[in-house]
């Protein structure tokens, strides 16, 4: 990489994979999870999610280029970790706390990423793109906290039990 636009793209490439990825383990985390609450949480962050692709494929396509050709390795190896925990046998609560846990982690993730890309688009004045942006990292912190509040004002009490 030869400069700030050359990052944006190649950063950029890595979130679209991420997020496709995510499109592809959202259903299975849903499945898994025993909870109707934590089955909707998931489910209407796939859609969600199918958004931010739209958004990022919009960004690419205002930029003449393509999104595709970088692999997301650590949106990978999340996932990985969250499929090891619906493959766990157990008490359903715990593991709807582990799910809980496994879909922060990537959350963390997103919001990092997201943060990183925003500042990108704003100092090399891709305003369009910049506001995207935002409203996707908006949406990931929202997702965030809600799973936050699932976790501590419900799924983990009744695993605690």
């Amino acid at each position: 990489m030869q400069n700030l636009q050359e990052l944006y793209v190649h950063q950029l490439r890595d979130l679209y994979s991420a997020e496709t990825q995510l499109v592809d383990a959202l259903p299975k985390m849903a499945e898994a999870a025993s909870t109707d609450d934590l089955k909707q949480a998931f489910e209407h962050h796939l859609e969600q999610t199918r958004g931010h692709v739209k958004r990022i494929e919009e960004i690419f396509d205002a930029m003449g280029e393509s999104p595709q050709g970088e692999t997301c390795e650590g949106m990978q190896g999340l996932i990985k970790e969250g499929q090891k925990v619906m493959k766990k046998d157990g008490d359903q609560m715990a593991k709807d706390a582990a799910l809980i846990a496994a879909a922060q982690r990537v959350e963390h993730y997103e919001i990092a990423a997201y943060g990183t890309v925003c500042t990108y688009a704003e100092q090399l004045s891709e305003n369009d793109a910049h506001q995207k942006l935002t409203q996707t990292l908006d949406e990931e912190k929202n997702t965030d906290s809600k799973l936050t509040d699932l976790a501590v004002n419900r799924i983990n009490q009744k695993a605690k039990s």
